[in-house]
């Protein structure tokens, strides 16, 4: 596994183009895939902006986590966020420089004017334009960054940032039926709000969808196995999507989700042997929905998670994903907690 990563710049710079060209063009060697982690720079840090001014740490901090589907409505999420007053929100599927996306800075879009700063890491150098559906519509055209990752967008100044390394089996590097070739793997952001009255650190990540428990076991052990680097015997929230698929999905069966769910995803005993707990800060309810451009089988499964330690945790909700006139703006709704001081 790789070394964590703490360095940090103003501006990710994109991968080179030739450098891709070149990737694209060869066979998809396994080999290779290892050899270019090096080879992209932006794979090496995170983008770090702070906020503006100097915002005191509330009474009730109120931390949300959403999978933004590529984050392709910022302005949406933006709304929704405001609207439910975030001070910390955990994002994954983040694009920069992606054509599904505008080929916009989709995080600098979301913060906007409103003096919020945000960390930024890739997980995956993009390939293709997409997936299948993406490169039938996008086709003829061409990204101007091709980075997608998870992020961490704060009212509160943030120190020690990292990039958590939890994952490189280069599943991605051939793609998935004929589509979505990546180089890079799952990872997760992390760093330590300033100003709390105790440390607390806060968590973004998004583990991987086409696997299975005992590999999602896996990556929470080497998420797990930095946090008592980083973070021992200090606060600290979790917060993303899971792809928690083995757990029951009837809604006769949710009570188990937040009784027993280590039956079906053993990660979950993890977390609790590392101090963390889940049932106060989660509601037994799915998480999916059908989003702009995705739709799911039914039944709807829960797949986005709160852990937390050292902190107590009150008002867990489920915000539907939708935009002002009730249109999808993700294929996640957005997870709610307000963390109490």
């Amino acid at each position: 596994m790789r070394s964590l990563i703490h360095a940090t710049v103003e501006d990710l710079r994109c991968p080179e183009q030739p450098l891709l060209e070149e990737v694209r063009n060869g066979a998809p060697d396994p080999s290779m895939h290892g050899r270019l982690w090096e080879r992209v720079e932006a794979f090496q840090a995170l983008e770090a902006r702070p906020p503006r001014k100097e915002v005191s740490c509330p009474e009730r901090l109120r931390v949300a986590a959403l999978n933004a589907e590529r984050l392709k409505r910022p302005d949406a999420v933006r709304q929704t966020a405001d609207r439910e007053g975030i001070d910390v929100l955990l994002l994954s599927e983040v694009d920069v420089g992606m054509a599904r996306s505008g080929n916009v800075h989709t995080i600098r879009e979301l913060v906007g004017s409103s003096g919020e700063g945000y960390l930024y890491g890739v997980e995956f150098v993009e390939l293709d334009l997409g997936d299948a559906e993406e490169m039938r519509r996008h086709a003829g055209e061409r990204n101007a960054c091709s980075l997608h990752g998870n992020a961490v967008v704060s009212r509160l100044a943030c120190e020690k940032p990292h990039l958590i390394p939890i994952e490189e089996s280069g599943r991605w590097f051939a793609g998935f039926k004929g589509a979505q070739r990546r180089i890079g793997g799952r990872m997760a952001v992390t760093t330590r709000l300033v100003g709390c009255p105790r440390p607390v650190w806060v968590v973004s990540l998004h583990l991987e969808s086409k696997t299975d428990p005992a590999d999602r076991q896996s990556q929470v052990r080497h998420l797990l196995c930095a946090l008592d680097r980083l973070a021992l015997n200090e606060a600290c929230i979790v917060g993303g999507d899971f792809n928690t698929k083995a757990l029951p999905g009837e809604k006769g069966e949710r009570h188990l989700l937040l009784k027993e769910p280590e039956r079906y995803e053993p990660f979950f005993a993890d977390f609790h042997a590392a101090g963390f707990s889940w049932a106060g800060a989660n509601l037994p309810v799915p998480t999916q929905r059908d989003g702009p451009s995705k739709s799911h089988p039914r039944p709807f499964r829960k797949l986005d998670w709160f852990f937390v330690r050292g902190v107590s945790v009150e008002n867990p909700r489920v915000i539907p994903s939708l935009d002002s006139q009730g249109q999808p703006i993700s294929d996640h709704e957005m997870i709610v907690m307000d963390v109490v001081f």
